[in-house]
């Protein structure tokens, strides 16, 4: 099947958040421009589940609901296809969203004041879920070297998970906002420093499909038994398959105790009930959308290949280095020797490029950008064309 990558949804007028942003930074914007920002696409969501969806809507009753064993199964099978790895039913907790699941596990595992190790610059929910619960974030801050490539600390990680007060490690994998898909030797380094340190590893992976050619994401858990009994892994079909308003994710716990706490810790806040919408859309993605998911990657390495050369060729200035994995590309501005304000400005009033700004990632994401690749190769081409018209009018 030929699948529709090129057609720009119309989402003016539909709730879209991201959207409403725009408009509110900018009322007069111009006709056809899009925001560049939170992570959905825009893009029709696949054939298969759209249809799909209409035929269940034919023969069901929109009541309360809870997973099926066919719903089980479309998880199972599609980690075991993509990441070999093997899932067990009774592994799987269904949770709004991986962010209230991450909020759950925080207030469950940990008591006021201990420490979350995160490292930045990184998706900045991870702070919120943190100080929401008034617990005390611990930064590990990746390391960045001159080819903008960006590493892991394991001394300081080391150092900061021997403190008594440091319980957790809020990790992402694949990391937002850098793009890095973590090879399996650093996996390996962290999960030695979790295990001497007796961290909980709460591993936020819900990126985990989204992998450029040449590189290949590791499921964290599967490093070893040990680490699997204390590790909450996050998977969600919203990234792979634009499903974020279905609010559906599967906490993945191997560890009995743990997840009998988890659900505890969810019963105890009363959790947003799911809907049956959500788990057919997850079902049908996973069993059904296999082929759309595979061209979506082929769209996100053409988007993230033409950014990177065009900047390469005509604004060397701005660092733009592939990302391994993600549709997140992360862009270095701090040749423009712009404060946070000013590079808001104007990217946003003189180019109408609407980004995620670098510092709400964290202190070391100043100067830097987030954007969002996922939408049609038209509207990248688009968005260079009025970046380079913003920086020729400063460089007149």
């Amino acid at each position: 099947m030929k699948y529709d990558f090129t057609t720009v949804p119309n989402r003016e007028g539909h709730g879209s958040g991201k959207w409403a942003m725009m408009r509110e930074k900018k009322p007069d914007v111009s006709k056809g421009v899009i925001p560049f920002s939170v992570a959905d696409m825009e893009l029709k969501n696949s054939p298969e589940v759209i249809e799909g969806l209409k035929k269940f809507l034919d023969e069901v009753v929109l009541g309360y609901s809870s997973p099926t064993k066919a719903y089980y199964d479309s998880v199972i099978s599609w980690m075991k296809r993509r990441h070999n790895f093997d899932v067990k039913a009774e592994w799987i907790q269904v949770t709004a969203g991986i962010v209230p699941a991450f909020f759950n596990a925080i207030r469950v595992f940990s008591n006021k004041g201990d420490g979350v190790i995160v490292m930045s610059p990184v998706y900045h929910p991870f702070y919120f879920a943190i100080e929401e619960n008034k617990r005390t974030r611990v930064d590990c801050p990746l390391k960045l070297d001159k080819d903008n490539y960006y590493t892991i600390d394991f001394d300081l990680l080391d150092e900061l998970a021997s403190k008594e007060e440091n319980k957790i490690l809020l990790f992402c994998s694949p990391h937002n906002p850098v793009g890095r898909v973590w090879k399996k030797e650093e996996l390996e380094r962290v999960a030695e420093i979790v295990l001497k340190h007796d961290l909980l590893l709460i591993s936020d992976e819900i990126h985990h499909d989204l992998i450029m050619p040449g590189y290949k994401h590791t499921v964290f858990q599967t490093l070893s038994e040990e680490l699997a009994d204390r590790t909450i892994t996050c998977t969600a079909t919203s990234k792979s398959f634009n499903l974020a308003g279905m609010s559906l994710s599967n906490i993945i716990i191997k560890n009995p105790k743990i997840k009998e706490r988890f659900i505890a810790g969810l019963n105890e806040v009363k959790g947003i009930p799911i809907s049956s919408l959500s788990f057919k859309a997850c079902e049908i993605a996973y069993n059904e959308s296999e082929g759309w998911f595979d061209e979506l990657l082929k769209l996100i390495d053409t988007n993230q290949r033409l950014v990177h050369d065009y900047l390469k060729e005509h604004h060397p200035e701005i660092k733009a280095r592939l990302i391994e994995g993600t549709y997140l590309q992360w862009l270095d501005f701090r040749a423009l020797n712009m404060t946070n304000e000013e590079l808001d400005k104007f990217l946003e009033q003189k180019c109408e490029l609407f980004f995620n700004s670098g510092y709400i990632f964290g202190d070391n994401g100043s100067g830097f950008m987030r954007w969002n690749l996922a939408c049609p190769t038209s509207l990248i081409q688009e968005g260079l064309e009025r970046l380079t018209k913003g920086l020729n009018k400063i460089k007149a």
